[in-house]
């Protein structure tokens, strides 16, 4: 189901990391949550690990998907496995308890997520109290809060995260929009969060920022902006399996979702137009190291 990748345009570092990608099946072992909004295929470790070797990725992190709902143990443990070549980013009950999280940080969980994009979204408000109540329980770990959220969630949001005790990741470039430019409305307060040193931002999700699923010269001026605001702070990342849409909302049995036929060579190549030669090798190894706590 998975094609081998084509080679990617430059040489890829040693090191270098795949900064999100998720994990299906098996299902007899790994049943999906009940109340998900979508049903993928599987997509296994093997199958990771066959795409990662093709391009010549080393490391990989396994962001929990919202069709597991809080049951981590897919990634967990396929991460005690691996635990040279991947970490994760868990999925958790905001009461879960501390001898839960401590085991999830052994096996390599290094954040928590919180997933409001696919579920509909919630507003600033909401997403304000959600975020501070999951920060307080991640901050003893030493995790970081990752958010798939919208622009304009950002920017309401942006007072608060800057309070936070805990370092954000935004996935998907914040979700901004490639067509409406770098002067679009909330980028410019992602831009300033960057620069304060304790907010990332996911290279990743060309497809979620755009309608052309390599990047487009439009996606190139979005991902350009973004390192130019921290090259420090942001990674790489495809979005493996590359899941299509789906609904926010489903009465009955969740539908069947394809996954979007992607080249993973031609998705990594699309960071040599981004970034400078010199930054490559920091967005892949250097950058990822630090945040995901690879040796």
């Amino acid at each position: 189901m998975f094609e081998r990748p084509s080679p990617p345009r430059f040489a890829v570092p040693p090191g270098s990391c795949d900064c999100h990608v998720h994990l299906f099946g098996p299902f007899a072992g790994y049943p999906l949550d009940r109340g998900r909004l979508y049903t993928p295929d599987a997509a296994l470790a093997s199958d990771l690990f066959a795409m990662l070797d093709g391009a010549g990725v080393t490391r990989a992190v396994l962001v929990q998907p919202s069709a597991y709902g809080t049951d981590n143990r897919c990634m967990l443990d396929a991460m005690a496995e691996h635990p040279q070549r991947l970490r994760g980013v868990v999925v958790i009950d905001a009461d879960a308890a501390e001898a839960d999280l401590a085991r999830m940080h052994v096996l390599g969980a290094r954040g928590a997520r919180l997933n409001l994009a696919s579920a509909g979204g919630k507003s600033a408000a909401e997403t304000a109290r959600l975020v501070e109540r999951l920060a307080d329980r991640i901050a003893p770990l030493g995790w970081h809060l990752q958010m798939f959220v919208s622009l304009d969630i950002i920017a309401e949001i942006a007072p608060l995260v800057r309070r936070l005790a805990v370092d954000v990741v935004f996935d998907h470039m914040g979700l901004a929009q490639a067509a409406r430019g770098t002067a679009q409305q909330g980028l410019a307060a992602l831009v300033e969060l960057m620069q304060g040193g304790r907010v990332w931002v996911k290279l990743s999700g060309t497809y979620r920022v755009s309608d052309d699923l390599y990047g487009n010269a439009e996606v190139t001026a979005l991902a350009r902006a973004l390192i130019a605001a921290n090259r420090d702070r942001v990674v790489w990342a495809s979005d493996w399996p590359h899941l299509g849409p789906h609904a926010h909302r489903v009465d009955g049995e969740p539908p069947h979702a394809e996954y979007r036929r992607i080249d993973y060579g031609r998705l990594l190549s699309a960071l040599a137009d981004w970034a400078e030669r010199d930054d490559i090798e920091r967005i892949l190894v250097r950058n990822p190291a630090q945040l995901y706590d690879f040796a």
